[in-house]
Protein backbone atom coordinates (compact mmCIF):
# COMPACT_ATOMS: atom_id res chain seq x y z
CA UNK A 1 0.00 0.00 0.00
CA UNK A 2 1.20 2.73 -0.79
CA UNK A 3 -0.12 6.66 1.43
CA UNK A 4 0.89 10.01 -0.31
CA UNK A 5 1.31 11.61 2.57
CA UNK A 6 4.34 9.38 2.82
CA UNK A 7 5.98 10.44 -0.45
CA UNK A 8 4.93 14.06 -0.26
CA UNK A 9 4.87 16.15 2.72
CA UNK A 10 3.73 18.85 0.55
CA UNK A 11 0.17 20.00 0.26
CA UNK A 12 -1.30 19.54 -2.80
CA UNK A 13 -4.04 16.61 -3.66
CA UNK A 14 -3.80 16.94 -7.31
CA UNK A 15 0.32 16.44 -7.12
CA UNK A 16 0.59 14.08 -4.42
CA UNK A 17 -1.93 11.74 -6.05
CA UNK A 18 -0.21 11.62 -9.33
CA UNK A 19 2.98 10.95 -7.06
CA UNK A 20 1.30 8.12 -5.85
CA UNK A 21 0.26 7.01 -8.97
CA UNK A 22 3.77 7.45 -10.92
CA UNK A 23 5.75 5.53 -7.54
CA UNK A 24 2.64 2.79 -7.94
CA UNK A 25 3.55 2.48 -11.36
CA UNK A 26 7.47 1.76 -11.64
CA UNK A 27 7.83 0.60 -7.92
CA UNK A 28 7.44 -3.10 -9.19
CA UNK A 29 9.90 -3.25 -12.25
CA UNK A 30 12.69 -0.70 -10.05
CA UNK A 31 12.15 -3.14 -6.81
CA UNK A 32 12.43 -6.06 -8.51
CA UNK A 33 15.25 -5.48 -10.91
CA UNK A 34 17.23 -3.94 -8.06
CA UNK A 35 16.80 -6.54 -5.75
CA UNK A 36 18.03 -9.09 -7.92
CA UNK A 37 20.94 -6.47 -8.67
CA UNK A 38 21.56 -6.59 -5.05
CA UNK A 39 21.41 -11.00 -4.96
CA UNK A 40 23.88 -10.76 -7.86
CA UNK A 41 26.29 -8.78 -5.85
CA UNK A 42 25.73 -10.87 -2.85
CA UNK A 43 26.23 -14.31 -4.95
CA UNK A 44 29.83 -12.91 -6.32
CA UNK A 45 30.92 -11.69 -2.70
CA UNK A 46 29.92 -8.24 -2.16
CA UNK A 47 28.17 -8.62 1.73
CA UNK A 48 28.04 -5.00 2.26
CA UNK A 49 24.38 -3.36 2.14
CA UNK A 50 23.51 -2.01 -1.57
CA UNK A 51 22.69 1.60 -1.55
CA UNK A 52 20.93 2.99 -4.31
CA UNK A 53 21.20 6.78 -5.41
CA UNK A 54 18.52 9.49 -5.07
CA UNK A 55 17.91 12.56 -6.87
CA UNK A 56 17.61 14.41 -3.91
CA UNK A 57 21.41 14.53 -3.61
CA UNK A 58 21.70 11.31 -1.22
CA UNK A 59 21.62 7.62 -1.18
CA UNK A 60 19.58 4.84 0.76
CA UNK A 61 19.39 0.83 0.95
CA UNK A 62 16.78 -0.43 -0.76
CA UNK A 63 14.31 -0.47 1.74
CA UNK A 64 14.32 3.31 2.32
CA UNK A 65 14.11 3.80 -1.30
CA UNK A 66 10.61 5.08 -3.47
CA UNK A 67 10.90 4.70 -7.08
CA UNK A 68 10.39 8.37 -7.78
CA UNK A 69 13.72 8.94 -5.73
CA UNK A 70 15.89 7.46 -8.68
CA UNK A 71 14.70 9.22 -11.61
CA UNK A 72 17.50 11.70 -12.72
CA UNK A 73 20.03 10.38 -9.68
CA UNK A 74 22.69 9.34 -12.77
CA UNK A 75 22.68 12.89 -13.41
CA UNK A 76 22.28 14.71 -10.08
CA UNK A 77 25.29 12.68 -8.64
CA UNK A 78 27.48 14.86 -10.91
CA UNK A 79 26.19 17.94 -9.16
CA UNK A 80 26.77 16.14 -6.16
CA UNK A 81 30.49 15.49 -6.92
CA UNK A 82 30.84 19.00 -8.09
CA UNK A 83 30.13 20.30 -5.03
CA UNK A 84 31.94 18.24 -3.76
CA UNK A 85 35.05 19.32 -5.49
CA UNK A 86 33.78 22.95 -5.43
CA UNK A 87 34.50 22.57 -1.49
CA UNK A 88 37.46 20.98 -1.19
CA UNK A 89 39.47 23.11 -3.88
CA UNK A 90 38.00 25.95 -3.45
CA UNK A 91 36.55 26.75 -6.61
CA UNK A 92 33.48 29.25 -5.53
CA UNK A 93 30.70 29.16 -7.65
CA UNK A 94 30.18 26.26 -10.46
CA UNK A 95 27.84 25.27 -12.81
CA UNK A 96 27.63 21.81 -13.67
CA UNK A 97 27.86 20.63 -17.45
CA UNK A 98 27.74 16.71 -18.21
CA UNK A 99 27.58 15.90 -21.91
CA UNK A 100 26.91 12.08 -22.41
CA UNK A 101 26.18 10.44 -25.51
CA UNK A 102 22.23 11.57 -25.66
CA UNK A 103 21.70 14.85 -23.33
CA UNK A 104 23.07 17.44 -21.98
CA UNK A 105 22.90 18.51 -18.27
CA UNK A 106 23.07 21.61 -16.12
CA UNK A 107 23.61 22.11 -12.64
CA UNK A 108 24.05 24.92 -10.04
CA UNK A 109 26.66 24.71 -7.52
CA UNK A 110 26.91 28.40 -6.16
CA UNK A 111 29.38 29.08 -3.24
CA UNK A 112 27.02 30.23 -0.65
CA UNK A 113 25.40 26.94 -0.39
CA UNK A 114 22.16 27.66 -1.66
CA UNK A 115 20.21 24.35 -2.94
CA UNK A 116 18.43 24.41 -5.60
CA UNK A 117 15.45 22.11 -6.04
CA UNK A 118 12.60 21.42 -8.52
CA UNK A 119 9.45 21.91 -6.42
CA UNK A 120 7.19 20.47 -8.76
CA UNK A 121 9.03 18.37 -11.08
CA UNK A 122 7.56 17.06 -13.94
CA UNK A 123 7.98 13.41 -15.07
CA UNK A 124 7.18 12.91 -18.58
CA UNK A 125 4.15 14.75 -18.45
CA UNK A 126 3.11 14.22 -15.08
CA UNK A 127 3.50 16.56 -12.24
CA UNK A 128 4.80 15.22 -8.96
CA UNK A 129 5.78 16.44 -5.60
CA UNK A 130 9.54 15.43 -4.61
CA UNK A 131 12.57 17.20 -3.56
CA UNK A 132 14.86 16.55 -6.56
CA UNK A 133 17.83 18.62 -7.11
CA UNK A 134 17.40 21.39 -9.58
CA UNK A 135 18.56 19.93 -13.62
CA UNK A 136 17.83 21.53 -16.59
CA UNK A 137 18.77 18.65 -19.68
CA UNK A 138 19.27 19.50 -23.06
CA UNK A 139 18.84 17.13 -26.06
CA UNK A 140 22.27 17.98 -26.91
CA UNK A 141 25.01 14.82 -27.07
CA UNK A 142 27.20 12.89 -29.11
CA UNK A 143 24.45 10.81 -30.50
CA UNK A 144 22.36 14.11 -30.22
CA UNK A 145 21.16 13.28 -34.52
CA UNK A 146 21.24 17.06 -36.71
CA UNK A 147 18.72 17.84 -39.56
CA UNK A 148 17.72 20.33 -41.74
CA UNK A 149 15.29 22.92 -40.90
CA UNK A 150 13.28 23.25 -43.63
CA UNK A 151 10.90 26.18 -42.01
CA UNK A 152 14.35 28.63 -40.89
CA UNK A 153 16.14 26.92 -43.88
CA UNK A 154 19.12 26.09 -40.95
CA UNK A 155 20.95 23.49 -39.55
CA UNK A 156 18.81 21.85 -35.79
CA UNK A 157 20.74 19.20 -33.75
CA UNK A 158 18.32 17.25 -31.40
CA UNK A 159 16.71 16.48 -29.39
CA UNK A 160 16.35 12.95 -31.72
CA UNK A 161 18.80 10.86 -30.43
CA UNK A 162 20.61 8.12 -32.66
CA UNK A 163 21.65 6.07 -28.63
CA UNK A 164 24.15 3.67 -28.55
CA UNK A 165 22.16 1.11 -30.91
CA UNK A 166 22.18 1.48 -33.54
CA UNK A 167 24.36 4.27 -32.76
CA UNK A 168 26.30 7.79 -34.88
CA UNK A 169 26.32 6.61 -38.13
CA UNK A 170 30.98 6.31 -37.74
CA UNK A 171 30.10 3.42 -35.71
CA UNK A 172 28.94 1.62 -38.68
CA UNK A 173 26.47 -0.55 -37.03
CA UNK A 174 23.54 0.36 -39.01
CA UNK A 175 22.53 4.38 -37.80
CA UNK A 176 21.87 6.22 -41.14
CA UNK A 177 21.44 10.29 -39.58
CA UNK A 178 24.28 12.23 -38.91
CA UNK A 179 25.14 12.45 -35.43
CA UNK A 180 27.58 15.36 -33.42
CA UNK A 181 29.76 12.63 -33.26
CA UNK A 182 29.98 12.24 -37.03
CA UNK A 183 31.13 15.97 -37.15
CA UNK A 184 33.40 15.72 -34.70
CA UNK A 185 35.23 12.64 -36.57
CA UNK A 186 34.78 14.44 -39.60
CA UNK A 187 36.30 17.74 -38.70
CA UNK A 188 39.42 15.89 -36.96
CA UNK A 189 38.90 15.56 -33.46
CA UNK A 190 38.05 12.04 -32.82
CA UNK A 191 40.84 9.61 -33.91
CA UNK A 192 38.91 6.59 -35.95
CA UNK A 193 41.73 4.28 -34.87
CA UNK A 194 41.91 4.71 -30.86
CA UNK A 195 38.47 5.78 -29.71
CA UNK A 196 37.36 4.47 -26.71
CA UNK A 197 40.58 2.98 -26.36
CA UNK A 198 40.59 1.40 -29.79
CA UNK A 199 37.18 -0.74 -28.97
CA UNK A 200 34.88 1.05 -31.61
CA UNK A 201 36.45 2.08 -34.71
CA UNK A 202 35.09 4.85 -37.04
CA UNK A 203 34.52 5.04 -40.20
CA UNK A 204 35.13 8.21 -41.57
CA UNK A 205 33.75 7.91 -44.87
CA UNK A 206 30.38 6.48 -43.51
CA UNK A 207 30.15 10.08 -41.41
CA UNK A 208 30.86 12.10 -44.93
CA UNK A 209 28.01 9.78 -46.53
CA UNK A 210 25.20 10.37 -43.84
CA UNK A 211 25.93 14.26 -43.55
CA UNK A 212 25.67 14.47 -47.57
CA UNK A 213 22.68 12.66 -47.58
CA UNK A 214 20.89 14.86 -44.69
CA UNK A 215 22.53 18.30 -46.49
CA UNK A 216 23.61 17.77 -49.66
CA UNK A 217 20.06 18.53 -51.47
CA UNK A 218 19.81 21.69 -49.09
CA UNK A 219 23.10 23.10 -48.51
CA UNK A 220 25.66 23.63 -51.48
CA UNK A 221 28.81 22.91 -49.14
CA UNK A 222 31.15 20.32 -48.32
CA UNK A 223 30.79 17.63 -45.70
CA UNK A 224 33.48 19.13 -43.81
CA UNK A 225 31.49 22.93 -44.08
CA UNK A 226 28.61 21.04 -43.00
CA UNK A 227 29.96 19.24 -39.69
CA UNK A 228 31.35 23.23 -38.87
CA UNK A 229 28.04 24.22 -38.61
CA UNK A 230 27.04 21.66 -36.70
CA UNK A 231 29.93 21.83 -34.02
CA UNK A 232 28.78 25.56 -33.95
CA UNK A 233 24.80 25.30 -33.62
CA UNK A 234 25.77 21.99 -30.83
CA UNK A 235 27.97 24.38 -29.05
CA UNK A 236 25.49 27.66 -29.37
CA UNK A 237 22.24 25.64 -28.03
CA UNK A 238 24.25 24.43 -25.14
CA UNK A 239 25.89 27.93 -24.23
CA UNK A 240 22.04 29.16 -24.23
CA UNK A 241 21.12 26.53 -21.95
CA UNK A 242 23.66 27.39 -19.58
CA UNK A 243 23.43 31.66 -20.08
CA UNK A 244 19.22 31.16 -19.61
CA UNK A 245 19.73 28.81 -16.30
CA UNK A 246 22.12 30.99 -14.59
CA UNK A 247 20.43 34.64 -15.50
CA UNK A 248 16.83 33.32 -14.75
CA UNK A 249 18.02 32.51 -11.49
CA UNK A 250 19.92 35.74 -10.83
CA UNK A 251 23.81 34.84 -11.54
CA UNK A 252 26.01 35.86 -14.28
CA UNK A 253 28.15 33.52 -16.21
CA UNK A 254 31.11 35.44 -15.55
CA UNK A 255 30.86 34.72 -12.11
CA UNK A 256 30.84 31.10 -12.53
CA UNK A 257 33.75 28.36 -13.27
CA UNK A 258 32.50 25.81 -15.55
CA UNK A 259 33.09 22.42 -15.07
CA UNK A 260 32.43 20.14 -18.42
CA UNK A 261 32.49 16.38 -17.65
CA UNK A 262 30.86 13.59 -19.31
CA UNK A 263 32.08 11.40 -22.59
CA UNK A 264 31.77 14.86 -24.43
CA UNK A 265 32.32 17.36 -21.87
CA UNK A 266 36.21 17.90 -22.81
CA UNK A 267 35.77 18.13 -26.29
CA UNK A 268 33.13 20.67 -26.57
CA UNK A 269 33.59 22.83 -23.93
CA UNK A 270 36.00 25.46 -25.15
CA UNK A 271 33.41 26.14 -28.29
CA UNK A 272 30.52 26.47 -25.46
CA UNK A 273 32.77 28.86 -23.59
CA UNK A 274 33.47 30.55 -26.59
CA UNK A 275 29.43 31.32 -26.93
CA UNK A 276 28.84 31.77 -23.34
CA UNK A 277 31.87 34.82 -22.85
CA UNK A 278 33.65 32.32 -19.71
CA UNK A 279 37.49 32.43 -20.17
CA UNK A 280 37.97 29.09 -18.00
CA UNK A 281 37.23 25.95 -17.84
CA UNK A 282 37.43 22.80 -15.32
CA UNK A 283 37.21 19.22 -16.82
CA UNK A 284 37.27 17.65 -13.44
CA UNK A 285 39.01 14.29 -12.06
CA UNK A 286 37.87 11.30 -14.00
CA UNK A 287 35.68 13.49 -15.81
CA UNK A 288 34.07 10.72 -18.25
CA UNK A 289 32.66 8.63 -15.07
CA UNK A 290 32.46 12.14 -12.82
CA UNK A 291 28.55 11.11 -12.04
CA UNK A 292 29.92 7.77 -11.18
CA UNK A 293 32.01 9.13 -8.83
CA UNK A 294 30.05 11.46 -7.13
CA UNK A 295 27.30 8.63 -6.44
CA UNK A 296 30.51 6.57 -4.39
CA UNK A 297 30.84 10.28 -2.63
CA UNK A 298 27.18 10.58 -1.82
CA UNK A 299 26.06 10.37 2.02
CA UNK A 300 23.26 8.06 2.78
CA UNK A 301 20.66 10.99 3.40
CA UNK A 302 17.10 11.31 3.87
CA UNK A 303 14.99 14.70 2.78
CA UNK A 304 11.42 15.04 4.73
CA UNK A 305 9.48 18.29 4.08
CA UNK A 306 6.06 19.53 4.90
CA UNK A 307 4.35 22.57 4.05
CA UNK A 308 4.26 25.38 6.97
CA UNK A 309 2.67 28.24 5.79
CA UNK A 310 4.82 30.57 8.61
CA UNK A 311 4.56 34.26 8.32
CA UNK A 312 7.98 35.31 9.80
CA UNK A 313 7.01 39.08 9.31
CA UNK A 314 3.21 39.79 8.41
CA UNK A 315 3.08 43.41 6.73
CA UNK A 316 -0.20 44.47 7.74
CA UNK A 317 -0.01 43.89 11.86
CA UNK A 318 3.70 44.56 11.27
CA UNK A 319 4.68 41.71 13.59
CA UNK A 320 7.38 39.25 13.92
CA UNK A 321 7.06 35.45 14.01
CA UNK A 322 6.74 34.56 17.91
CA UNK A 323 5.41 30.98 18.00
CA UNK A 324 8.22 29.42 18.46
CA UNK A 325 7.26 26.24 19.80
CA UNK A 326 4.81 25.46 16.76
CA UNK A 327 7.96 25.92 14.54
CA UNK A 328 10.48 24.04 16.36
CA UNK A 329 7.94 20.99 16.69
CA UNK A 330 7.78 20.66 13.04
CA UNK A 331 11.56 20.15 12.74
CA UNK A 332 11.11 17.80 15.57
CA UNK A 333 8.92 16.01 13.72
CA UNK A 334 10.81 15.93 10.63
CA UNK A 335 14.37 15.28 12.09
CA UNK A 336 12.75 12.02 14.15
CA UNK A 337 11.62 10.49 10.49
CA UNK A 338 15.00 11.03 9.30
CA UNK A 339 16.97 9.68 12.17
CA UNK A 340 14.43 6.56 11.98
CA UNK A 341 15.22 6.46 8.34
CA UNK A 342 18.66 5.88 9.41
CA UNK A 343 18.71 3.55 12.10
CA UNK A 344 16.54 1.44 10.43
CA UNK A 345 19.72 1.02 8.04
CA UNK A 346 21.97 0.32 10.60
CA UNK A 347 23.82 3.47 11.11
CA UNK A 348 24.97 4.58 14.78
CA UNK A 349 22.10 7.11 16.64
CA UNK A 350 25.70 9.32 17.25
CA UNK A 351 26.82 9.72 13.56
CA UNK A 352 23.14 11.28 12.13
CA UNK A 353 23.46 15.08 11.42
CA UNK A 354 20.46 17.60 10.25
CA UNK A 355 20.13 20.54 7.96
CA UNK A 356 17.41 22.28 8.12
CA UNK A 357 16.03 24.53 4.95
CA UNK A 358 13.65 26.60 4.56
CA UNK A 359 11.63 27.87 1.10
CA UNK A 360 10.86 31.36 1.65
CA UNK A 361 9.47 34.04 -0.31
CA UNK A 362 8.63 37.87 0.05
CA UNK A 363 4.78 38.75 0.38
CA UNK A 364 3.16 36.22 -2.60
CA UNK A 365 5.87 36.67 -4.76
CA UNK A 366 6.34 33.45 -7.75
CA UNK A 367 9.87 33.75 -6.43
CA UNK A 368 11.01 31.28 -3.68
CA UNK A 369 14.14 30.40 -2.70
CA UNK A 370 15.77 27.12 -0.88
CA UNK A 371 17.47 28.85 2.56
CA UNK A 372 20.02 26.75 4.00
CA UNK A 373 19.56 27.91 7.78
CA UNK A 374 22.69 28.45 10.35
CA UNK A 375 20.20 27.40 13.12
CA UNK A 376 17.90 24.00 13.63
CA UNK A 377 15.19 25.95 16.33
CA UNK A 378 14.18 29.35 16.99
CA UNK A 379 14.25 30.09 20.17
CA UNK A 380 13.70 34.07 20.03
CA UNK A 381 13.09 37.14 18.06
CA UNK A 382 16.98 37.68 17.36
CA UNK A 383 16.93 34.01 15.98
CA UNK A 384 14.33 35.16 13.76
CA UNK A 385 15.53 38.20 12.50
CA UNK A 386 18.88 36.69 11.53
CA UNK A 387 16.95 34.16 9.57
CA UNK A 388 15.49 37.33 7.83
CA UNK A 389 18.41 38.58 7.54
CA UNK A 390 19.97 35.45 5.72
CA UNK A 391 17.50 35.13 3.31
CA UNK A 392 17.56 38.83 2.23
CA UNK A 393 21.51 38.32 1.65
CA UNK A 394 21.14 35.34 -0.91
CA UNK A 395 18.17 37.12 -2.60
CA UNK A 396 19.99 40.41 -2.82
CA UNK A 397 22.82 38.38 -3.82
CA UNK A 398 21.00 36.34 -6.42
CA UNK A 399 18.42 39.38 -7.88
CA UNK A 400 20.86 42.49 -6.56
CA UNK A 401 20.72 44.53 -3.34
CA UNK A 402 18.16 46.71 -3.35
CA UNK A 403 15.41 44.58 -4.85
CA UNK A 404 14.45 42.85 -1.65
CA UNK A 405 11.00 43.91 -0.54
CA UNK A 406 10.59 43.28 3.42
CA UNK A 407 7.26 45.42 3.12
CA UNK A 408 5.51 43.05 1.44
CA UNK A 409 6.25 40.40 4.42
CA UNK A 410 8.44 37.59 4.75
CA UNK A 411 7.26 33.76 4.64
CA UNK A 412 8.11 30.02 4.79
CA UNK A 413 6.07 28.13 2.70
CA UNK A 414 7.75 25.07 3.25
CA UNK A 415 9.96 23.44 6.25
CA UNK A 416 12.51 20.71 4.80
CA UNK A 417 15.50 18.92 6.95
CA UNK A 418 18.02 16.55 5.52
CA UNK A 419 19.06 13.76 7.78
CA UNK A 420 22.59 12.26 6.99
CA UNK A 421 25.69 10.21 8.21
CA UNK A 422 29.03 11.62 6.38
CA UNK A 423 31.06 8.67 4.95
CA UNK A 424 34.22 8.50 3.53
CA UNK A 425 34.87 10.45 0.29
CA UNK A 426 37.46 10.84 -2.38
CA UNK A 427 39.58 13.28 -1.99
CA UNK A 428 39.35 16.32 -4.52
CA UNK A 429 42.14 18.69 -5.71
CA UNK A 430 42.64 21.03 -8.73
CA UNK A 431 45.19 23.47 -8.05
CA UNK A 432 47.80 24.23 -10.76
CA UNK A 433 51.42 23.51 -10.33
CA UNK A 434 53.03 26.25 -8.60
CA UNK A 435 56.58 24.91 -10.24
CA UNK A 436 57.90 25.59 -13.85
CA UNK A 437 55.41 24.49 -16.61
CA UNK A 438 56.19 22.34 -19.14
CA UNK A 439 55.81 21.57 -22.57
CA UNK A 440 54.23 18.80 -23.95
CA UNK A 441 55.46 16.15 -26.48
CA UNK A 442 53.40 15.73 -29.39
CA UNK A 443 52.57 12.23 -30.93
CA UNK A 444 51.75 13.30 -34.47
CA UNK A 445 49.58 15.45 -36.21
CA UNK A 446 46.28 16.09 -37.37
CA UNK A 447 44.46 17.74 -39.82
CA UNK A 448 41.76 19.14 -38.08
CA UNK A 449 38.71 21.98 -38.90
CA UNK A 450 37.89 24.68 -36.40
CA UNK A 451 34.65 27.07 -36.34
CA UNK A 452 35.95 30.32 -37.57
CA UNK A 453 39.05 28.97 -39.07
CA UNK A 454 39.18 28.80 -43.18
CA UNK A 455 40.72 25.69 -44.04
CA UNK A 456 42.58 22.78 -41.91
CA UNK A 457 44.79 23.08 -39.86
CA UNK A 458 47.91 21.01 -38.90
CA UNK A 459 47.05 20.26 -35.37
CA UNK A 460 49.27 18.53 -33.12
CA UNK A 461 48.30 15.55 -31.34
CA UNK A 462 49.14 14.42 -27.66
CA UNK A 463 48.34 11.41 -25.76
CA UNK A 464 47.60 10.87 -22.01
CA UNK A 465 51.43 11.37 -21.13
CA UNK A 466 50.23 15.11 -21.87
CA UNK A 467 48.48 15.56 -18.57
CA UNK A 468 51.04 15.17 -16.57
CA UNK A 469 51.43 17.58 -13.65
CA UNK A 470 52.85 21.08 -14.88
CA UNK A 471 52.72 20.29 -18.19
CA UNK A 472 50.80 23.19 -20.74
CA UNK A 473 49.07 22.53 -23.85
CA UNK A 474 48.69 25.35 -26.21
CA UNK A 475 45.83 25.15 -28.59
CA UNK A 476 44.95 24.15 -31.41
CA UNK A 477 45.90 20.77 -30.19
CA UNK A 478 44.06 17.53 -28.95
CA UNK A 479 45.00 14.91 -26.70
CA UNK A 480 43.75 11.31 -26.82
CA UNK A 481 42.98 9.16 -24.48
CA UNK A 482 41.07 6.14 -23.59
CA UNK A 483 38.36 7.29 -21.55
CA UNK A 484 38.09 11.06 -23.67
CA UNK A 485 38.97 13.60 -25.92
CA UNK A 486 40.51 16.80 -24.99
CA UNK A 487 39.66 18.84 -27.61
CA UNK A 488 42.18 22.52 -26.94
CA UNK A 489 40.59 25.30 -29.40
CA UNK A 490 42.25 28.19 -31.32
CA UNK A 491 43.18 30.49 -28.42
CA UNK A 492 43.09 28.28 -25.42
CA UNK A 493 45.51 26.69 -23.63
CA UNK A 494 45.40 23.52 -21.46
CA UNK A 495 47.18 23.49 -17.76
CA UNK A 496 47.15 20.01 -15.83
CA UNK A 497 46.34 20.31 -12.16
CA UNK A 498 46.33 17.87 -9.18
CA UNK A 499 44.79 14.95 -8.80
CA UNK A 500 44.16 14.74 -12.86
CA UNK A 501 42.39 18.16 -13.13
CA UNK A 502 42.51 20.25 -16.50
CA UNK A 503 42.09 23.78 -16.69
CA UNK A 504 41.53 25.37 -19.85
CA UNK A 505 42.47 29.15 -20.01
CA UNK A 506 41.13 31.44 -22.95
CA UNK A 507 44.40 33.33 -23.89
CA UNK A 508 43.79 37.23 -24.15
CA UNK A 509 45.91 36.71 -27.40
CA UNK A 510 46.31 33.82 -29.64
CA UNK A 511 49.26 32.05 -29.84
CA UNK A 512 51.60 32.84 -33.06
Amino acid sequence: MLLSHQLSGRKGEYVRATSCIVDGFLHSTMYHALSELEQNLREHGYHQPMLVNHNSGGMAQLNSTDALQTIHSGPVSGVSASEHLAKQAGLGNVVATDMGGTSFDIGLVPADGVKHYDFMPVIDRWLVSVPMIHLVTLGAGGGSIASFNRLHQSISVGPQSAGSDPGPACYDRGGMRPTVTDADVLLGYLDPEQYAGGRIPLKVKRAAFAIEEEFGDHLDLEPVEVAKLIKAEVDEQMANGMAKELRVRGYLPEEFTMLAYGGNGPLHCCGIANHLGIDRVLAPPFSSVFSALGAGNTPQLHIHERTAPVMLFDATSRRLFDDFEAFNAIVDELEAKGRSDLLRQGLPADAVRHRLELDMRYGNQLVTMAVVADRTRLRSVRDVIALIDLFGEDYGHRFGHGSQSPEAGIRITTVRVASYVEGETVEFDAALSTGTSKAATAVGQRRCHFVGVDGAVEAPVYDEKALQPGTVVIGPAVVTTPTTTYLVEPGWRLSTGAHGAIWFFKDTEPAQ
